[in-house]
């Protein structure tokens, strides 16, 4: 948290953008486009976000006021945050991860099988991919849950982008205030989140790696916007 002095005024006390990815999901493990399709944390998953939750206390023992926890509206990201101990939270859309389009469900692999060339999310976006990939279609889950997989035209980066900036825009009076803002939701949102924070083009996300359960800080330094931690696991 940073003490910036505007103009003559007292130094005010700006708070952290505090950004966990949810916990671990089969599909995060076996490198399934994990989009819009509301798939459950694993049992590992659900440990991790406890553990989250426990790092969390420790890195801003001030807390979270629940006005200021915003979370995904997919479960992964909603049991992430309830199971970190954080049970009133602000729940929104535009928070959602990133809508692969005909790629979800499948892996690069799979793709690449069917495309026949490598495609990358970040470069070529889901409105490249072969309307025959188009669909619904059902995946069993091991425990018997049935997973319903919409293969739509995908979403652009420059509208996740968008959706990002409105999350910033509702929690910048927060942070002006000097509160800490806590957002739980997806690997890719939250990249592409840091970047319109920095202020730089979306497709740069590509580059800032972010594990399952892992915490980032974004915050203000000499009046710029800036990464002051990037997935971290022990504080």
């Amino acid at each position: 948290m940073e003490q910036t002095t505007i103009q003559n005024s007292a130094p005010q006390i700006f708070g952290d953008l505090v950004l966990l990815r949810h916990g671990q999901t089969l599909w995060s493990e076996s490198g399934q486009y994990t989009g819009r399709t509301d798939i459950p944390l694993t049992e590992t998953g659900r440990e991790q976000a406890r553990a989250a939750g426990e790092r969390l206390r420790a890195m801003f023992p001030r807390g979270f006021e629940p006005r200021d926890i915003y979370t995904s509206d997919l479960r992964r990201a909603m049991t992430t945050a309830e199971l970190a101990g954080f049970t009133e939270h602000e729940v929104t859309a535009d928070l959602e991860e990133w809508d692969y389009g005909r790629a979800e469900g499948r892996t690069r692999s799979q793709l690449f099988d069917a495309l026949g060339y490598d495609w990358n999310v970040w470069e070529h976006g889901p409105a490249v991919l072969d309307a025959a990939l188009g669909g619904e279609r059902i995946e069993v889950f091991p425990d018997g849950e049935e997973m319903h997989i919409i293969n739509g035209p995908g979403e652009r980066l420059e509208d996740a982008a968008a959706r990002t900036r409105l999350v910033i825009e509702r929690a910048m009076p927060a942070l002006q205030a000097g509160r800490d803002v806590l957002c739980v939701a997806h690997a890719h949102i939250l990249r592409i989140l840091t970047t319109q924070w920095l202020g730089v083009e979306p497709t740069f996300g590509r580059n800032l790696k972010l594990d399952t359960a892992h915490i980032s800080v974004l915050s203000l330094y000499k009046g710029d916007h800036v990464i002051q931690q990037w997935n971290c696991w022990i504080t």
